[in-house]
């Protein structure tokens, strides 16, 4: 329920404030006063696009801020939640435009975005005006309509994921029976490719390996060189290290033979020696093997070149061609099971259609005993309006039978229109090719009325809804909106007199000129005020006192 409504520098509205009630609120005023301007202003915070020409003559920003209760909005009390912004009974709407661009959205003090702000609009306010007349006209819409008044949501909605899992498991079908059509060439060449890889023998850090060995052949003389040199300079040549050493251990001797004292353990020295021996005997088996090989440096870099060109085949690294070759084999075996996946989920979508027809079936059985009520509800509705001889129709378009399944969509096997006709003898017409928008207007509120018990949003504001009628029409129309109003709070736009006097609050728009700037307010009327307002409706420019004692009378027999 809207409780709240404040506007700043919006259009000619400097600054105002509206605390709306429960029931039926009413707002008049002159034409120009700016009725539709407090509209424009509501729409904004219902997610409608923002134009800086909507802001105040020499102002930078305009302002439009509401505050909702959600005590009995269980939807959006949800949406609230599931958004992250916690459960409370009361929601702030707030959007402010600016003439720089930077317009922000705020959903109780979090900056939001357009279609969040939109997402919670459509659980808080329906608008009645040209729009809803426009949704009413769409046939595409009838089949929600229907479905809302019958309380078939719930069953369209299990239809709906059963017809998902449907279309999601074709798919799935479609996909595999294209891999399988291009079967024989995909798995011609996933074969060569394995069989390609399986004789390369590939062995994990190979070609390391092979790289290591290729440079001890490209440099074997010089291995052999550095080798020799090392073995006679330790070994084998005049005045080795190893023939020095030997001098010096002896000389040692000697000294520690006359000075014990000197600190140098004959043992080490041995060892030393010994060490170096030890190297001397490796660097000679070390020449010994070492061979220069032309045969197998070229089968190296033959290996080298065909294991190249396998990783621009199959990857940058050996451990990269051997996944592959996993992968391979894995496709390969997937491929072989293809043809029996094929025929399994086949089986699967076979079983989902045959449960598809008879959940298509119950639910369009349903539909056409709930058109039956909607069709008497409506008329009822409509002929207390003064359209007594109106015939108001549920029409379907079915396809049963062995084409139903290609004709099937989210919604069931049924196309839904509703058809009308004004007058005796007329044929009955589609809604769009009604002429009369004080006919579509009652025809608004005559199913506003009959859906009113199985609507969730918290409130409904009808604009336009006395277009093109009058009198006793009015009066009944009044009648409707006050009953709307038992199950929603209702906000009307009107200019009609025998409307306003239902309302159980009554606001007038007015519009002023102060300091060269115009103005529009808002003001909740008191009953004396309000009384002098029901008269300026009736009366017009001239206002009597037989004029007032009329607005009296019609403000008691409503109250009454």
């Amino acid at each position: 329920m809207l409780t709240e409504l404040s506007i700043k520098n919006f259009a000619i509205i400097d600054e105002l404030h509206v605390t709306f009630t429960r029931g039926l609120n009413v707002i008049s005023g002159e034409t120009g006063a700016g009725k539709s301007i407090i509209m424009g202003a509501v729409s904004l915070l219902l997610g409608d696009r923002a134009s800086s020409d909507a802001i105040r003559f020499s102002e930078d920003s305009a302002v439009v801020e509401a505050l909702f209760d959600l005590s009995e909005n269980e939807d959006t009390r949800k949406k609230l939640k599931e958004a992250g912004m916690g459960e409370h009974d009361e929601l702030v709407l707030k959007r402010v435009v600016s003439r720089n661009g930077k317009n922000k959205i705020y959903i109780n003090g979090n900056m939001a975005t357009l279609g969040m702000l939109s997402s919670f609009g459509e659980s808080l306010v329906n608008i009645c005006g040209q729009r809803e007349h426009q949704v009413l006209l769409d046939a595409d819409n009838h089949i929600d309509i229907l479905d809302k008044f019958g309380g078939l949501i719930s069953l369209r909605n299990e239809f709906s994921g059963l017809y998902g899992e449907w279309q999601a498991s074709k798919r799935k079908r479609d996909e595999m029976e294209k891999k399988n059509n291009e079967k024989r060439e995909r798995e011609e060449l996933l074969r060569f490719q394995l069989d390609e890889l399986e004789k390369s023998k590939l062995e994990a850090g190979e070609d390391v390996s092979l790289h290591d060995e290729k440079r001890i052949l490209v440099n074997a003389k010089k291995l052999d060189e550095y080798a020799g040199r090392a073995h006679d300079a330790l070994y084998a040549g005049e005045g080795s290290v190893l023939e020095r050493l030997d001098g010096i251990v002896s000389i040692i001797k000697e000294i520690k033979n006359i000075d014990p004292g000197l600190k140098i353990s004959e043992e080490d020295m041995e060892s030393a020696f010994f060490t170096l021996e030890e190297i001397a005997f490796v660097l000679r088996d070390y020449v010994k093997n070492i061979t220069f090989d032309p045969a197998r440096l070229e089968d190296i870099e033959n290996r080298l070149a065909y294991l190249g060109k396998l990783k621009r085949k199959y990857g940058e690294a050996i451990e990269a061609i051997l996944h592959r070759k996993e992968e391979i084999e894995s496709e390969l075996k997937a491929m072989a099971y293809l043809g029996e996946e094929i025929t399994r989920v086949s089986e699967e979508i076979e079983q989902t259609e045959k449960l598809l027809l008879e959940k298509a079936g119950e639910l369009s059985g349903k539909r056409k005993g709930v058109s039956n009520v909607l069709k008497k509800a409506v008329e009822d509705e409509i002929h207390s309006m003064r359209m007594a001889d109106t015939v108001f129709e549920v029409r379907f378009e079915d396809h049963s039978g062995a084409e139903a399944l290609s004709f099937l969509d989210v919604n069931g096997m049924d196309e839904v229109e509703f058809y009308l006709s004004t007058n005796v003898g007329e044929a009955l017409l589609p809604l769009n090719r009604i002429a009369s928008g004080g006919e579509l207007s009652r025809i608004v509120l005559a199913m506003k009325k009959v859906l009113a018990g199985s609507g969730a949003v918290g409130t409904v504001v009808f604009d336009e809804v006395d277009s093109g009628i009058g009198g006793a029409v009015a009066e009944v129309v009044g009648k409707k909106l006050r009953d709307v109003s038992k199950h929603h709070q209702v906000i009307c736009i009107t200019h009609l007199p025998q409307i306003a006097c239902f309302g159980d609050a009554h606001f007038l728009v007015s519009k002023e000129v102060y300091d060269n700037r115009t103005n529009t307010d808002v003001g909740l009327l008191s009953e004396k005020q309000r009384l002098d307002e029901i008269t300026r409706m009736l009366g017009g420019v001239e206002v009597t006192e037989k004029t007032r004692e009329h607005a009296s009378e019609m403000l008691k027999m409503c109250r009454e």
